[in-house]
């Protein structure tokens, strides 16, 4: 299934908001000085509307805030306050947004636009997400908040779309703690090492760096002399993967030292593993 692009839900939701006949006629030009003033609801949501969709996303943004100024208890107001944020996510004022968002979802909790704003604050954390050389904090977030989505919206397009982005932030975080494993690797520091190698297996089992993983337990068992935990790595690498570049690696590791691969049941990387493959 593909990602749905953040403009593309966007769109759907704002054709439903179209389809539902919320938006008026387009406004008359107005000489006065204030160029918001006493300008019906409709108007004004609309040239909002207009503004976005042309991607002057300041211009929509003072315009969905006028709405709700002028207009805090209409119908239009509680749209006006969620495209707003969506006008700022536009901007990549992502903070700004997720208040505002945060806002919408604390005043509106029943609102059936309310599973948008929570998607809408998931993309604002994912959005945010780095390489795996730094800090994954924001990771972190946007992995909790897309959760969150297809939790409580398990049956929306949103938590479809929600779903797909949870296992891409699964494997960026399984990609952070291979670097650091990598890292120890080097460095000689082989329990470090299997203790991040280890994590990868035990929490990021469906992701990419699963193979990578075994091979680098591999290594680093051999290298303290716990022969039989390479060799079950090395097995349940060749069983899983037996095409795979890091399995012909660990079999060679384990032929220069005249082993085998050779799986003990009673591992803790069998038991990781037994019930995803």
């Amino acid at each position: 299934m593909r990602l749905l692009s953040p403009s593309r839900l966007a769109r759907l939701w704002l054709a439903a908001t179209l389809a539902a006949g919320l938006v008026g006629c387009k406004a008359e030009s107005t000489d006065t000085k204030d160029p918001y003033a006493d300008l019906p609801v409709e108007v004004l949501y609309n040239d909002a509307t207009d503004a976005l969709t042309q991607k002057r996303f300041v211009d929509a943004k003072n315009l969905y805030d006028e709405v709700d100024r002028q207009y805090p208890y209409s119908v239009w107001a509680a749209k006006a306050e969620l495209m707003s944020a969506y006008a700022l996510y536009q901007q990549d004022k992502f903070d700004d947004a997720v208040a505002a968002l945060n806002g919408y979802i604390q005043l509106h909790p029943g609102n059936r636009d309310v599973a948008y704003a929570y998607y809408m604050k998931a993309l604002c954390y994912y959005e945010q997400i780095v390489d795996v050389g730094r800090d994954q904090k924001i990771t972190k977030q946007a992995l909790d908040a897309m959760q969150e989505v297809a939790r409580r919206f398990p049956d929306s397009p949103y938590a479809r779309d929600a779903r797909l982005r949870i296992d891409l932030a699964h494997d960026h975080l399984a990609g952070k703690e291979m670097e650091i494993g990598r890292y120890y690797l080097k460095k000689h520091e082989w329990v470090a090492a299997i203790n991040r190698f280890r994590h990868v297996i035990e929490e990021y089992q469906t992701t990419s760096h699963v193979p990578e993983a075994l091979e680098r337990l591999t290594e680093a068992y051999l290298s303290l002399g716990v022969v039989d935990e390479a060799q079950t790595a090395a097995a349940v690498l060749g069983y899983n993967y037996p095409g795979s570049e890091w399995y012909k690696a660990s079999y060679a590791l384990l032929k220069g030292e005249d082993l085998e691969p050779q799986e003990d049941k009673g591992s803790w990387i069998s038991r990781a593993l037994r019930s995803v493959f």
